[in-house]
């Protein structure tokens, strides 16, 4: 059994000034939140800004992260890609750096029907066979919504390890879980989601407020797991604000302006994102106050 832990960090990638990479920051801030309760880091995902990052930008990200964490926690590369073959290709570069898993997004833009994302992700999956593997569902960016009986077969192809499931659907959660092995981990896409997905059967989540409050979202998944839900509901709810606040626009713009208000130099988003408006880091503050972040 493939076990990626409990909190896994959506990893933000820092840019310098002139929008270059600052690999230095993404070094130091991985080694950070490792000690603060990430059990695993996706790198170059959504969070981390894959879109407007070149595929060497993200190998020498998978590189430089791993190496900050080693032995500390797992890395998992965001490899997924709307071409088959680029997806694939990007997969076996990054699994010949010895990491611990891949992100597979469904493709986006050119909506394939099912049969062409199952056949996309069992040929990325066959291509890579010592890799695990997790798909990430997120309609509300791709435009196309994996359904619950493809991700079913899907989990039957032995690497293809777990899910991140994004749909914000209780629903759809639940079916995956009622007809997939126990050992096929199902992780929540949206923090403000995690306790409830916990309570049909998910792993944890694949998180962007671990950036601020890991070690919380630690406790909170451990309390509900041994047994004291009131507690881990007293963490969601006093974590509810951070988590709305982090996603009133595009994610990654609030984190890493609330991670820039807390001292990490991570910069800007790359456009066409945009910075933070005076209003939500107005926001931001308030709540990291609140919760004693700043």
């Amino acid at each position: 059994m493939v076990d990626f832990g409990r909190v896994l960090t959506a990893l933000v990638t820092p840019f310098h000034e002139d929008g270059s990479v600052n690999y230095a920051m993404a070094e130091k801030l991985a080694a950070h939140l490792a000690a603060q309760g990430t059990d695993a880091f996706v790198v170059c995902g959504t969070t981390g800004e894959s879109p407007t990052l070149t595929w060497d930008e993200e190998h020498d990200l998978f590189r430089v992260v791993q190496q900050a964490v080693a032995g500390k926690a797992k890395v998992i590369a965001g490899t997924g890609s709307n071409s088959t073959h680029e997806a694939i290709e990007a997969t076996k570069k990054a699994a010949k750096l010895g990491l611990d898993g891949s992100l597979q997004v469904v493709p986006y833009y050119n909506k394939p029907p099912q049969a062409g994302l199952y056949q996309h992700f069992k040929t990325i999956a066959e291509a890579v066979p010592d890799l695990p593997l997790m798909l990430y569902n997120i309609p509300g960016r791709t435009g196309q919504n994996l359904q619950p009986e493809t991700v079913i077969r899907l989990a039957e192809i032995p690497n293809i390890v777990a899910i991140k499931e994004a749909t914000g659907s209780l629903d759809q959660a639940s079916q995956i879980r009622c007809a997939t092995s126990p050992e096929f981990a199902i992780y929540s896409g949206d923090d403000s989601l995690t306790l409830p997905l916990l309570a049909i059967g998910a792993t944890g989540v694949v998180s962007v407020a671990s950036h601020l409050v890991g070690t919380h979202l630690q406790h909170m998944i451990q309390a509900f797991a041994t047994g004291d839900p009131q507690t881990a509901t007293q963490i969601h709810l006093k974590l509810f604000p951070l988590f709305k606040a982090l996603f009133v626009t595009t994610n990654p713009i609030p984190v890493k302006a609330a991670l820039n208000l807390q001292g990490w130099h991570v910069g800007s988003t790359r456009l066409p994102l945009a910075d933070a408006s005076a209003q939500l880091t107005e926001t931001l503050q308030s709540v990291l106050t609140e919760l004693s972040l700043l």
